[in-house]
């Protein structure tokens, strides 16, 4: 019994005891009372029980939260507190709390307490620890449970994977969190709720939000999974915000990239329908289509073509402003959880999106030989950032060129050089700007770039072209002079072998009987073919070898015969 003192910082009377010294082998709880001087006898009502929990020297238990450790404000939870065989009262405690939030005897045989929580507010967010107590005395406390009340706050952050949700095993990734709310810091989770990172937020100004950029250094396997960040304040670090929207990561394997292609091309006008066609020679089992800067793909089954292709067709059409980007495809197999390389990037370029349209022209001149250099010059009167050049019918991207300013005017020059017939064709150029890369201006008149094959000895000038059926003849001709030579080599060297085989009295007989022409036959068959030569020498060297072909036939007949008189 000690005399009160009025404590003028608090407003009110108190008195302060000593006790102890305590130990852990038994519990220690307390009450207290007040009465009048005049009235020694006659107390107050007791107060509240308070009990001192003291760390001992056992074995400490185990704890835990289900269904986890973040749990949304409004859901019922249970906390679980799990000793050794000889305990009989489990307390489970607050950091923070005047009081224990309550004694529960195990349950057997497991040997642990549970202590339920129907409906979770902001009030139980918190540091957590339980301890037992049997005839031995007090354990020490369990380990820390951190218990978060999520969607505290309303507004809910969003998070996206830079550059894409899909990396390869090695690689590094960054997660982006941002808000419009000034949370003083963003928490990135995993699906199995543990806590990944918690970073303070910045303000950036170009988006107006503020963020944080989570970094995981060489990605493996284990970073699988769903995703999800909240916000929170300093104050309150057990209270966060909604979650984002849930955001998955998918690895990407070693296995082989496919193919994705375009059959509409590179650049549609609005309205046009266009279908992705992504394709492997590998017989994968599903294909994913992902645009640069979304947060996921889109996934189809595929088809099998009967040369064993594997495909899978994904329409975007009718197409608009949103859907110019640039697009990646990836393969996987069924009992896989791994996603083949990524193919090589398609730009997909939305036109009519800027008001204006460039200018196209051709450097020297829009008919060139084969080898010439030729500069294709795209020229505008706006101030834009790139201009894009593109050729009808092309299975390649656009190419790309930054403008320059040069007499009030911007322009790029797409040099050729060494041209081959293969650049012939029509092209166009177009605008865009750097914010918008994917959206053009319209389209400049189409220019038609022709390149003419090699010049040769044995070709027309050019100034006198051949008449198309004349040029028809000619060729037919020289089929026809290819087809006789090589024959004249076959016999020739058939003869030659022959020749070797029949030995020394061939040869004897050979300069006996040798074929002679008659002298008048030859000059009338020399002046038959006189006018023939000078229209179609083409022709004249197919005679020729004829008749070079007849003149060893001749004379092999010839030996045949002074062998066989012999």
């Amino acid at each position: 019994m000690l005399d009160s003192k009025y404590n003028y910082s608090i407003q009110h009377y108190q008195a302060m005891y000593s006790v102890g010294p305590v130990t852990s082998s038994q519990r220690w709880t307390f009450q207290c009372y007040s009465n009048y001087p005049s009235s020694p006898l006659v107390w107050s009502e007791p107060s509240d029980p308070l009990e001192l929990l003291f760390s001992g020297t056992l074995h400490k238990p185990t704890i835990k939260a289900e269904p986890g450790s973040v749990i949304t404000s409004g859901s019922p939870m249970t906390i679980w507190c799990q000793g050794t065989l000889d305990e009989e009262i489990y307390v489970l405690h607050k950091e923070g709390s005047q009081k224990h939030l309550g004694t529960q005897s195990p349950e057997k045989p497991e040997n642990t307490a549970k202590f339920s929580i129907p409906s979770v507010t902001q009030q139980h967010g918190g540091q957590y620890h339980c301890y037992c107590y049997s005839s031995a005395g007090w354990s020490e406390r369990s380990d820390t449970l951190e218990l978060v009340v999520t969607g505290s706050y309303i507004n809910k952050p969003s998070l996206t994977f830079l550059p894409r949700p899909v990396v390869t095993l090695g690689e590094n990734m960054t997660l982006q969190c941002v808000s419009k709310e000034g949370y003083n810091k963003f928490v990135l989770t995993k699906e199995d709720q543990k806590f990944l990172s918690s970073l303070n937020s910045q303000f950036i100004h170009s988006i107006m939000q503020w963020q944080a950029l989570f970094s995981i250094d060489h990605v493996t396997s284990d970073h699988k999974g769903t995703f999800r960040c909240y916000g929170y304040y300093n104050q309150t670090p057990h209270l966060w915000s909604v979650p984002s929207e849930p955001l998955e990561i998918h690895i990407s394997g070693l296995s082989r990239k496919p193919s994705l292609l375009s059959h509409q091309g590179h650049i549609l006008d609005p309205g046009k329908n266009l279908t992705l066609q992504c394709c492997s020679d590998t017989n994968y089992d599903r294909f994913a289509l992902y645009k640069l800067g979304e947060a996921d793909f889109t996934q189809h089954r595929v088809q099998w073509t009967q040369s064993g292709l594997s495909l899978a067709n994904f329409t975007l059409g009718p197409v608009s402003r949103t859907t110019g980007g640039q697009y990646r495809c990836y393969g996987a197999h069924n009992l896989s959880s791994e996603w083949s390389a990524s193919s090589d990037p398609l730009d997909i370029l939305i036109t009519g999106q800027l008001p204006f349209s460039p200018s196209l022209s051709v450097k020297p001149n829009s008919t060139v030989h084969s080898g010439d250099n030729v500069s294709l010059l795209c020229q505008s009167a706006h101030k834009v950032d790139t201009f894009i050049l593109s050729k009808e019918g092309a299975a390649h991207q656009p190419q790309r060129l930054k403008s320059k300013s040069e007499a009030r005017e911007f322009q790029a020059e797409f040099s050729m050089s060494a041209v081959t017939s293969d650049l012939s064709g029509t092209y166009r150029c177009y605008e865009s700007q750097g914010s918008s890369p994917y959206l053009l201006s319209y389209g400049s008149d189409p220019v038609e770039l022709t390149v003419s094959g090699p010049t040769g000895a044995c070709s027309p000038p050019p100034s006198r072209p051949l008449p198309t059926s004349g040029l028809e003849g000619y060729l037919k001709a020289l089929v026809g002079v290819s087809v006789a030579f090589l024959l004249f080599l076959f016999i020739l060297i058939f003869l030659l072998l022959r020749r070797r085989h029949q030995g020394k009295f061939r040869k004897d007989a050979h300069k006996d009987t040798e074929l002679q022409i008659p002298t008048g036959a030859a000059e009338a068959v020399t002046r038959d073919r006189v006018s023939e030569k000078r229209s179609n020498p083409a022709a004249a060297t197919q005679e020729e070898i004829l008749c070079e072909i007849k003149r060893v036939l001749g004379r092999e007949m010839s030996e045949d015969s002074a062998l066989q008189g012999w």
